[in-house]
């Protein structure tokens, strides 16, 4: 680091019966009194540089022998002040940024200025100051972070706005072109003087060198510096994301699941108190949460994550809680589902895991676009042979809307996947209502789940951990899956399932028989259990069933259409009239809305010919036996 020294009489200063005096020939004849301690010395050597003292002298009445002068709020205390009184002696100092200002600030109180003397202290220290100090990477930041002891005398000197338009400007330009005593972060020592050579072993390589040297500001110095950097315009949004990073890790603590709060060394004191900690890094991440660069992707979803944990357990703003919700939704694909397992502190309910604030992240997701288009746009002259030239651009701008929003589909199929792993996590808390589990799953569009494997395995799971749900309920949470989309594994598990409702049960059947009978007639081999209950209804599983109906078109076979049960003397519509009355009965445990009841009718209704007649078989058995019960 850079020093300067004034002065070349050696050191004279001693101290007896607690009083700091200086040897001298000539007698002491006055006394001034910083902050407790007491010093005789003359008034020659110290009023003909302190034009504060010359006032103060002249303003008070002498006493028989020395006159007494008070300095109860001098800057920087008794070492500030012996600092001046050296100099004043012409004894031997030396400064640097570790004592640059408070040497400054107890200049300007006691006005060694130019006026006074020519080439007073004040002088010299901004000659050092401006030509030496803020010249160097290490001397700027030490010197910034000095401020923090004297913040109004900084400010009103403009040693700290100084200090932080210095490092801002080596932060802009080329590491190789700023002149550094050496990287801060590597904590070494190397001592020049103000007029020798700068040391180069240190010269920063990577561009995001600057990041770890200035994480030792506090978070007021630093949020001031990483403004002024940005204001720059020429740092990398992802620079600055790494730079905040690295600032958190430092500064915030490490919170654990239960919302114990480790301090490392975040803490200034021992002895602060438990609220005024959390208050402080409280302070540290809400400001964090104000310089995130805008741009999507500057930071991971995995940090975004880790801040609104932390916001939640530190009971942070609301504000900067919805920014991070914001945010995480805008690269929502990104994230794990361990990331989204944030502990609720809420007094008012019992879950274990936040679930509101995922939802809040989810609904910021979807508002970020749409779903892809499945078709272009026609226009009658697209079936000529010779077509116009606004066709020609119609198709070519649906082809850039394709490509532009295919990172989103894509984006809406991983997050489908989190989604479902996130439900198969919080399904287990005990106090997870029905109606938030139903709300998650959800959220996610139809078209983005290629599968319901996973899905169904979060509703097993719920359905363990929640033995109490009634008919009603668990009706009502198998709605939300698709058992077109299980896959034979999936299919084998829930037939089986004792906690699925029958009409599930079926409908797991009835796909799968019509699956096979689509590859080609081959029947999967069914459980024991399961082919014993179709066998007592004359059905043997053994046979495949018969194929679909020719007069069926593929595409209609692959949407389940219901073009072929409108006759009354079909075969199926009793099965339609059972279903319909089954639903009036179950009317009062549904939801009261009744959303979505006829499509699911329409589903199970449009079957191949053989798996709707043991549908039929099989709901007559449910039926009469609910209404012996």
């Amino acid at each position: 680091m850079k020093f300067m020294k004034l002065g070349s009489r050696p050191d004279t200063f001693y101290t007896t019966e607690a009083v700091r005096s200086v040897t001298s020939e000539v007698s002491s004849d006055l006394i001034i009194q910083v902050k407790g301690s007491r010093y005789l010395l003359h008034k020659f050597p110290l009023l003909s540089k302190c034009l504060r003292l010359q006032r103060m002298c002249s303003e008070s009445p002498e006493s028989s022998q020395h006159q007494i002068v008070q300095l109860p709020d001098f800057p920087g205390g008794v070492e500030a002040f012996e600092l001046c009184a050296k100099f004043c002696y012409g004894i031997t100092i030396t400064l640097s940024a570790y004592n640059i200002v408070s040497a400054r600030c107890a200049a300007e109180y006691l006005q060694m200025t130019e006026d006074v003397e020519k080439g007073n202290l004040i002088y010299k220290l901004e000659v050092f100051f401006n030509s030496c100090i803020l010249h160097g990477w290490k001397d700027s930041i030490v010197t910034l972070q000095s401020t923090k002891a004297f913040p109004l005398w900084s400010e009103d000197l403009e040693i700290t706005s100084r200090c932080i338009e210095a490092i801002a400007l080596k932060v802009l330009i080329h590491p190789s072109k700023v002149n550094l005593s050496h990287s801060y972060s590597r904590r070494g020592r190397d001592d020049i003087s103000c007029n020798g050579a700068e040391s180069q072993r240190h010269k920063p390589e990577s561009k995001g060198w600057w990041a770890e040297d200035i994480a030792e500001l506090g978070i007021d110095l630093y949020w001031r510096t990483i403004i002024a950097i940005k204001s720059g315009g020429r740092v990398p949004s992802s620079l600055l994301g790494d730079a905040l990073k690295i600032y958190a890790s430092r500064w915030l603590p490490n919170i654990s699941r239960d919302g114990i709060i480790n301090k490392q060394a975040a803490s200034d004191s021992e002895a602060d108190s438990s609220s005024e900690v959390i208050s402080k890094h409280r302070l540290i991440l809400e400001s964090l949460v104000s310089l995130l660069p805008a741009e999507k992707g500057a930071v991971s979803s995995c940090f975004l994550l880790k801040l609104l944990k932390a916001a939640n357990i530190l009971n942070a703003s609301s504000s900067s809680k919805m920014e991070l919700a914001r945010r995480v939704g805008l690269q929502l694909e990104e994230a794990r589902v361990s990331d989204l397992l944030i502990p609720s502190l809420s007094y008012s309910n019992d879950t274990l895991y936040d679930v509101d604030i995922v939802m809040t992240i989810l609904e910021q997701f979807k508002l970020q676009g749409q779903s892809p288009p499945t078709s272009p746009p026609r226009s009658k002259l697209g079936f000529e042979r010779r077509r116009s030239r606004s066709a020609e651009n119609i198709d070519f701008e649906f082809q850039e809307s394709r490509r532009s929003s295919s990172a989103s589909h894509s984006s809406k199929l991983k997050v489908a996947k989190l989604v479902d792993g996130y439900l198969q996590e919080i399904a287990r808390d005990v106090n997870l209502p029905l109606s938030k589990f139903i709300a998650i799953a959800e959220a996610i569009p139809l078209f983005a789940r290629l599968d319901h494997d996973d899905l169904y395995r979060a509703i097993d799971i719920y359905l363990k951990a929640h033995t109490e749900l009634n008919k009603s309920e668990r009706k009502r949470l198998c709605r939300i899956l698709d058992c077109k989309k299980l896959s034979m594994e999936a299919c084998m598990h829930a037939a089986q399932n004792e906690l699925l409702p029958l009409r599930v049960v079926v409908q797991v059947l009835f796909f799968e028989q019509a699956r096979a009978t689509k590859a080609g007639g081959k029947v999967p081999d069914l459980p024991s259990n399961l082919k014993a209950l179709l066998a007592t209804q004359g059905i043997d599983p053994s046979r495949p069933p018969p194929p679909l109906s020719t007069t069926t078109t593929n595409a209609a076979e692959d949407q389940w259409s219901v073009s072929g049960l409108k006759s009354p003397k079909s075969s199926m519509s009793t099965l339609r009239m059972k279903l319909a009355e089954d639903d009036e009965l179950d009317g009062n445990d549904m939801n009261p809305d009744g959303i979505n009841r006829n499509s699911r009718l329409k589903a199970l209704c449009a079957l191949p010919t053989r798996p709707k007649r043991m549908f039929s078989k099989l709901w007559s058995i449910n039926r009469s036996a609910s209404e012996k019960n």
